[in-house]
Parts: structure tokens; sequence; C-alpha cells
């Protein structure tokens, strides 16, 4: 016998057996039973949600000898035909492969034969987006004024590439995204159905990684079922899909959190020696880091068991929301860095020695908040100043050390000349075969100005035509990357017309301001 995917065999025949999607079945359900059948319709949302399913049972139960409360019966002479796909009156397009003006033409032109058997011709067209600007043109008369017997149900992912006159001529429905708790509750189903021994653990898991798609998650219970239908927890999902334990996420985490560059990037290593997925472990991290601000918030956390809400909570006491945020958006930024780079390993390590790094102020701030506090009180008269003088002096003078700490992450990184390293990355332009760039680039010096930027240096001076060749995306990105891979670190790419720099000096505010890298503006009285 032939075998046939978990997400095609259950399939929902009927409406009720539809999860996540009740605003639709009802309304779909009341015009079934009203008879004020539309002649065209949109449904929107995002894959896995529905929608092909919902036209499949719409199909049946407009056309159903015997429909009750708006379902289909899937019994009939009808309903049978159609589920095995022999009836002719209900056809199914794929607009990704279908997409011409004849293929549209030929719509057109069945639509004029009456069905053969069934109440309506249905015409299900998938990815309707997919058309092209011909046949949404050729699709537009039909789909306005289809003959009584017509019934059109478009479904797409990307409503917005639509036409306005082809939206304006549907009814719209808009699919929204599976909850998880919804997604458990059908997985427990089929696994009934299905006789599949699997904990509520590993169920849990599978609905968050499926992002609200409840096909996705078939498809993940699916793999999870090719070494047998037994003993399927967590771990084992954890270990099919590719991603890391969360005890190992949680020691990456507190590394971080505590610093420590050189603990964090062996904790990475032992993941990535495993030959975990670098998207999926950094998606890993960032979820873990959203969880710990989300239990420091409100504690409400329910897909860890005891000893890892410990741990959470452990991580949420020691750290402020405000840095976790910051985590968040930090590694953000790694992950599209790294969707468009050959050395994601390096680009992922870079950020975490990073994120070690400015961390490193977080204790200075908090200090400065006491400051703050002590002195809004003694302002405020609520308490004397004696009372807190001996306070505030400990205060600063634990600020002064903290504060003239350089920012180093705690690794021991060998440090390379910039004039050293330079002259590899051009050699390596030059051996690649990036001539434009590599020409406008040749006579130049390199020089870091701090941890995060490289002057690029043109002691002849600096054309409007090179500078412009050197300024597109694609070459600060090619540079950035060679520079990273020779020193180690993630560097910002300055250049220096050094016939037109002239240094200020005398100036410390002004300066000061600049090392901030933020807009202010000095207004002189």
């Amino acid at each position: 016998m032939e075998y046939t995917a978990l997400y095609r065999k259950f399939r929902p025949l009927t409406f009720n057996e539809l999860v996540g999607q009740d605003h639709i079945t009802r309304t779909l359900k009341n015009q079934i039973i009203s008879n004020r059948i539309g002649h065209a319709y949109l449904f929107n949302g995002g894959r896995g949600t529905g929608k092909t399913s919902s036209a499949k049972i719409f199909a049946r139960a407009i056309n159903c000898l015997n429909p009750k409360d708006g379902e289909p019966c899937n019994e009939c002479e009808i309903c049978k035909a159609i589920l095995s796909g022999s009836l002719t009156d209900v056809v199914e397009m794929d607009a990704a492969s279908n997409n011409s003006v004849e293929d549209i033409r030929a719509i057109r032109d069945e639509v004029n034969f009456l069905p053969t058997l069934a109440k309506y011709r249905v015409y299900i067209i998938d990815e309707v987006h997919m058309l092209s600007t011909g046949a949404f043109n050729a699709l537009l008369k039909t789909l306005e004024e289809p003959p009584a017997h017509v019934k059109f149900i478009l479904a797409t992912t990307e409503p917005q590439k639509l036409p306005a006159t082809i939206l304006s001529r549907c009814q719209r429905f808009d699919f929204k995204r599976i909850s998880n708790e919804d997604i458990v509750k059908r997985l427990e189903v089929v696994c009934k159905e299905a006789d599949i021994e699997i904990t509520n653990e590993a169920l849990k898991t599978i609905a968050v990684l499926s992002e609200g798609a409840a096909r996705d998650a078939l498809s993940i219970l699916e793999r999870c079922v090719q070494e047998g239908n037994t003993g399927i927890d967590e771990d084992k999902v954890k270990e099919l899909v590719g991603i890391p334990k969360t005890t190992f996420v949680n020691k990456i985490v507190t590394n971080i959190l505590n610093n420590d560059a050189e603990l964090a990037l062996e904790s990475l290593n032992d993941v990535l020696k495993d030959g975990k997925d670098i998207q999926n472990l950094l998606w890993e991290i960032i979820k873990y880091i959203k969880d710990i601000l989300v239990y420091k918030t409100s504690k409400d956390l329910s897909l860890y068991n005891a000893e890892e809400l410990k741990k959470l909570e452990e991580l949420a006491t020691k750290t402020s929301k405000d840095r976790l945020i910051g985590m968040i958006y930090s590694l953000s930024e790694t992950e599209n860095n790294i969707k468009w780079s050959s050395q994601k390993e390096i680009m992922l390590q870079a950020g975490i020695i990073k994120l070690c790094t400015t961390t490193q102020l977080d204790g200075i701030d908090d200090l400065r908040k006491k400051v703050q506090e002590l002195e809004q009180k003694i302002n405020s008269g609520s308490i004397k100043i004696e009372q807190v003088k001996k306070n505030v002096e400990t205060v600063k003078s634990n600020i002064e050390p903290v504060a003239k700490e350089k920012k180093k992450p705690n690794v021991n990184v060998q440090n390379i000349p910039s004039e050293e390293y330079w002259k590899n990355v051009l050699d390596k332009l030059k051996t690649s075969g990036r001539m434009v760039l590599y020409s406008n680039l040749i006579g130049t010096k390199a020089k870091e100005k701090d941890d995060l930027t490289l002057e690029v240096i043109f002691p002849n001076g600096l054309t409007t035509f090179g500078k412009s060749m050197l300024e597109k995306p694609e070459n600060i990105s090619e540079l950035t990357k060679l520079v990273a891979m020779e020193c180690g670190k993630e560097m910002r790419i300055r250049y220096i017309d050094a016939k037109e720099y002239v240094p200020k000096e005398g100036n410390n505010i002004e300066d000061m301001i600049k090392g901030l890298d933020i807009p202010i503006d000095i207004i002189e009285e």
C-alpha cells in the first residue's frame, strides 16, 4: 500500500475538524445554511493555517447531497467523487506553475459549460499571487460576473501582491496563526489515531517549532516517527530537528550574562561540534533570552519543567530587563548578518564576543542609577545628607575603576597589526578577482581607531568615482567580511581622505560627543 504523509492522511474533512479558525468556519457554515453563497472568495493567511483545506471542505459542502449544519456529509456520491479527485466539476489549480494568460483563458472558456454532476463548478486557485499581470487581467471579468453555477476560491500567503481590482471582487477571509494549544490538541488526536506514543513535552516542543502552522507540526511529527512510534520525547524531537538541548543554551546565555567570552565560546563550540545548525542554535538562544525576559515580567512560562524554571529564575534575578532587550536586538542583528555571510560560524562567534564586551557597562549603569536615586532623595529632603554621604562616596569610588576599565572580551585573541592584516585583505581581493574594489584600494593604509572602527586612509586622496564604488553596500559587506576573517572581530569600515582630513584640536567636548556616536546638538547662548 502506498505511504501517505501525515498532513495529507489527517487533512480536516469538516469545518469542525479545522483548528484555530472558528471565526472563518462559523461564517462559511452560516452562508451555506442560509444559501447565501458568494461567487468569489479570497482565503489569505500563513502557510499551514488551513486555507486549502477550508477551500476543499467548502467545495464539498456547497455541492453535498446531504449537508448537515453547513457541513459536508463526505458519504454521498458527490462528496466521495470530490475526495477522490475524480469529479471534474471541482478544479484545483496551482498558480505557481499555471500562471500564464492561456491557463486563465482555458478557465474562462470552461465556465460557460454547466456542471456534469455537481450543483456548482468550483475553481480553487492556490498561490494566486503568482499569476502574471496578463493572467489577472484575463480573470477580471469572469471573476466579477461569473455564471450562477460557478464559484471561485483564491488562496494566497501574500495578498499585497494582488491587484486591487481582484481584491475588490472577492469576499476576503484572513486565516490567523494557529495557537500552540490548538496545535497540541490536533497532534494529540493524530497520535491517538495513528497509535503514536509521545510525551506531552514533546508535543509542546513540536507546536513551538511549527510557528503556528499545523502542516509543519505534522511534518515534524512524521520525522519523529521514522524510527518507531514509541518513546518520542522532547530530546528526540530536538535532536531530529537539529536544535540544542536547553541545558546547552542555558550554559551559553549564563556565560554571556557573566561577561565571560572565553567560556561562552567554549560552550558554543561544544554545541557546534555536535553538528547543530547555526541558524537553529541562534534562534534557540534568542528565544531563551526572550523567555527569561517574559519570566522576569510575568513569571508565566508553560514550556519548561521545574528544574529549567529554576535556572531561568536565577538568570532573571541577576540581570535587568534593559540588558535582556539589548541582547535580543544584538543577536537579531547577528542573525541578519549571518544570512548573507559565507562564514556563519565566525559571525556567530564575533556576535557572542561583542555581546560579552558591550554588556560590561551594565554594572556602571546600575551604579549610576543608585547615585541618581540617592541625589533625588537628598534634594527632596526625605533623608539627611549625613545618612547617605558615606554611601554616595562608596558608590562613586566603585564607578571610577569600573568606568576606566577598557571593554575587552575575556578571550585570548592574537593582536595582529592592522597594516599586516590589511595587506592580506588586499591580496585576497586581488586573488578572488575583485579587481574594481582592489584597484580603488591600491596604496591605502589601515589603522584601528578603536575596537570597533577601522580607518582606511587614502594618502593620495579619494576620487568621487572611487568613493561611490567603495560605498556600495556589496563592497562594504565584502570588506567587512574579509577584515573580520583576518583580525578575528567585526569592524566598521571608515574611509579617510588624507588631503581633506584636518584633525580638530582642543575641543574635548566635541570629541567626546563624536565618540558617543549619538545625535547631540550643542546650543550656545
